[in-house]
């Protein structure tokens, strides 16, 4: 299962970020519990109010990152599923929404979550949607994982000239 070896984060001082949610909406029941999860995660953390933005696709998620990054969020989380089928399809679509959020995140400095699962099948989907009968929670961990690396980020000090 790709959870193991996961670190357990420990985040403090986040109750101010305004973070952003995109997800996807294809494969609604993946989706209702990826959402879930990283809504679940932001509370925990104290962050009540995330602004949720649903798009049609994965391969729509960067465009509405890089929209919020811009608008001045803190972090932005991703969310989506692209499930293997029968043609190039699948490579296409992971490649570019994994790629397309990376640049989000390096282009803008704001940490983007990355809750994008890239799965063979529904049932390994299933399995990390955070829903019941899951093994993982990858919504939550995305959530998480983005909050984390902003309060890391205020701890890097400016360079002295």
């Amino acid at each position: 299962m790709s959870g193991n070896g996961a670190p357990q984060l420990t985040v403090e001082g986040c109750q101010d970020l305004r973070v952003g949610i995109i997800a996807a909406q294809w494969h609604a029941p993946v989706m209702d519990g990826l959402l879930a999860g990283a809504r679940t995660a932001l509370t925990d953390l104290g962050i009540t109010e995330p602004t949720v933005v649903r798009v049609p696709g994965a391969f729509e998620l960067p465009v509405a990152a890089k929209a919020l990054a811009e608008r001045g969020y803190d972090a932005v989380v991703a969310l989506g599923v692209v499930i293997r089928g029968g043609t190039p399809h699948f490579e296409y679509v992971c490649a570019a929404a994994t790629d397309g959020l990376t640049r989000v995140a390096l282009d803008t400095g704001v940490p983007v979550g990355f809750g994008l699962l890239t799965c063979d099948n529904e049932q390994q989907a299933l399995d990390r949607a955070g829903i019941e009968g899951s093994k993982e929670d990858k919504g939550h961990e995305a959530a998480t994982a983005a909050v984390a690396t902003v309060v890391a980020l205020r701890t890097v000090a400016e360079p002295t000239r």
